[in-house]
Parts: structure tokens; C-alpha cells; sequence
């Protein structure tokens, strides 16, 4: 039989945390639930230095204090994964996981995304150790160093130029001979003078002992390789949001990221999403935990004013 909650939380990231917490001290009775481990990507982060108020803590540790002072007022946490969501008839939701099944009045969708990788040698070894999807989280650790970025698209170019605002140099490598970013950060790559290109090249592996020092590449076109020295290397290939056990249920748009309005509602009503999950997100964990809070307060009206 399925355990009842007012609110149910799918995903233990900023986004998920922040909800938990606001939930839990509006007195709603507050499930999250998480497959993997509490805190989402920041749990690989080594250090968050732009989270207002606190000054030096890692991802881990921040992600264990938010679950915790969540769980001080109340909320739950169960360790499943989400099978299915099953809309019924009396307007709640039937969660299934391979743990156990439960039924909501509302549910805020916090599952996050994961960052496409290169999967190479190195690469989840020395993750957060010179190896980041993030520069605006870890730029500055960088300054005046020699940085790698791979990719060719608006996100790579994007941060890439935020790098190039510490690094002394940022090379880029892409895959093809031309970008596939716009026509405007195109423009902006090319005239910063800290960009240089490396054209139909893939990194081959990325190695270090206890930070990255170097990346291993290959030309695509003459099979060639070599070696390329930097400190870090900055890998923007893309997203893809953990929305498979969504599909039918709300809408979403070409990247199947949840589209939302401004209160984190779906096109499904008591159904609500945050963090990077939805679209347009700014992928930071200030506003990922802001949209949990906005989706928590929201769902709170919601159970109010449906089930009276």
C-alpha cells in the first residue's frame, strides 16, 4: 500500500533541498526522494565560493547541512528510484519506485541534470580536481593559468569567454572545423585575444596525478596526437535533463527539459519543477535552491486550495 504525503520531492539537489525545507516548515508532511547521493552535482564540487554567507565550504558538506536542517523540521528522505508517476483521480499522484510506492498531493520535480561527458581516462577521476562542467563555479580557481574548453556550441563559447576572465590562456578544441555556436559569441570568441582554436581534435584522455596537468589529443582528420599542458580543462558537450520517467506527464520542450512558469507550475496541475531540471534554468546553486523554495511555497497554496 502506498505511503501518503502532502508534498513529494524528486531529487535531493539545491533545487530539492531548498523545497524540502520550505515545505517542512509550512507543516506539510514532506518526502524526498533521491536515487543517488544527497546534493546532487555539487556533491562532486570541491569548494562553493559564490553561495552568500558561507565563505569556504565543498559541495558535499553544504548538500549534508541542507538535508539536514530540512530534516530538523520535519521532512523525510527515502533512497529509491522513480519508476513511474501515475496521475489519479482524486487529482493526487502515485510515485512508484523500486522501494516502494507513494501517493502526493503535490510534487515537485528537483531530479537535476546530468552533464554529457567525454568518457575518457581521467576524466571522472579527476572531476572537480581541474575537471569541470561549470565555469562559473570554478573559473577563478584558475587565474592566470593555461585552461582547456571542449566544445563548439553557445555554452562552450559562453564560458569559455568567462574563463578567459582569469585564465592567461584558453584553448578550445573542438571537434569540427567551425563552431556551431551563434554568429554573435562566434564574433566575441574570435576577437578575444586569450582564445586559441584547436580544430578537429578530441581529447583522448586527461591526466594528472592529484590535479589535471595535461590532455591527450587526437586530429580526427590525420589521426595524429599530442600532448596540450593546462591546469584544468572546462568540458560544455551539453546536458541531458533526468526527465525520462516524465514522458506523457507534463510538457517539455526540444531538449526534454520541464517547461515552467514563473511560480515552477507545469502544464500539469499540483506537478511543479526546479533547478536545471526546467528550462531556462541558470544551473546555479543559489537559483536552483530559489526555484525550490518558489516550487515548495506554490505547492503549499496549491494543496490548500484543492483539497479542502
Amino acid at each position: 500500500m502506498a505511503k501518503e504525503y502532502d508534498i513529494v520531492i524528486i531529487g535531493a539537489g539545491p533545487a530539492g533541498l531548498a523545497a524540502g525545507l520550505y515545505a517542512a516548515r509550512a507543516r506539510r508532511k514532506t518526502l524526498l526522494v533521491e536515487k543517488n547521493i544527497t546534493g546532487g552535482q555539487i556533491a562532486l564540487t570541491a569548494a562553493i565560493e559564490n553561495y552568500p554567507g558561507i565563505v569556504d565550504i565543498n559541495g558535499f558538506d553544504l548538500g549534508q547541512a541542507m538535508q539536514q536542517q530540512a530534516e530538523t523540521y520535519g521532512m523525510e528522505t527515502a533512497y529509491a528510484a522513480v519508476e513511474a508517476i501515475e496521475p489519479q483521480e482524486d487529482k493526487r499522484h502515485l510515485i512508484r519506485t523500486n522501494e516502494g510506492d507513494y501517493l502526493a498531493k503535490a510534487l515537485i520535480i528537483t531530479s537535476g541534470a546530468d552533464y554529457n561527458r567525454l568518457n575518457v581516462p581521467g576524466e571522472e577521476r579527476l572531476t572537480g580536481r581541474g575537471v569541470s562542467y561549470c565555469a562559473t563555479c570554478d573559473a577563478a580557481f584558475f587565474k592566470d593559468m593555461e585552461v582547456a574548453v571542449v566544445g563548439g556550441g553557445d555554452a562552450a563559447m559562453d564560458e569559455g569567454l568567462f574563463v578567459a576572465r582569469y585564465a592567461s590562456r584558453v584553448y578550445i578544441i573542438h571537434r569540427r572545423d567551425q563552431l556551431r555556436a551563434s554568429a554573435v559569441l562566434q564574433e566575441r570568441a574570435f576577437a578575444n585575444p586569450k582564445l586559441s582554436f584547436i580544430w578537429n581534435t578530441v581529447v583522448e584522455e586527461i591526466r594528472g596525478e592529484e590535479a589535471v596537468e595535461s590532455l591527450r589529443l587526437r586530429n580526427v582528420v590525420t589521426g595524429e596526437e599530442s600532448d596540450l599542458t593546462v591546469a584544468a580543462v572546462f568540458i560544455f558537450i551539453g546536458q541531458t535533463p533526468n526527465t525520462s520517467f516524465l514522458d506523457g506527464l507534463v510538457e517539455m520542450d526540444g531538449g526534454k527539459h520541464v517547461i515552467v512558469n514563473a511560480w515552477m507550475e507545469t502544464s500539469t496541475p499540483g506537478v511543479f519543477a526546479a533547478g536545471d531540471v526546467r528550462n531556462d534554468s541558470a544551473r546555479q546553486v543559489i537559483s536552483a535552491a530559489g526555484d525550490g523554495a518558489t516550487a515548495a511555497i506554490r505547492a503549499d497554496h496549491y494543496i490548500t486550495d484543492t483539497f479542502k
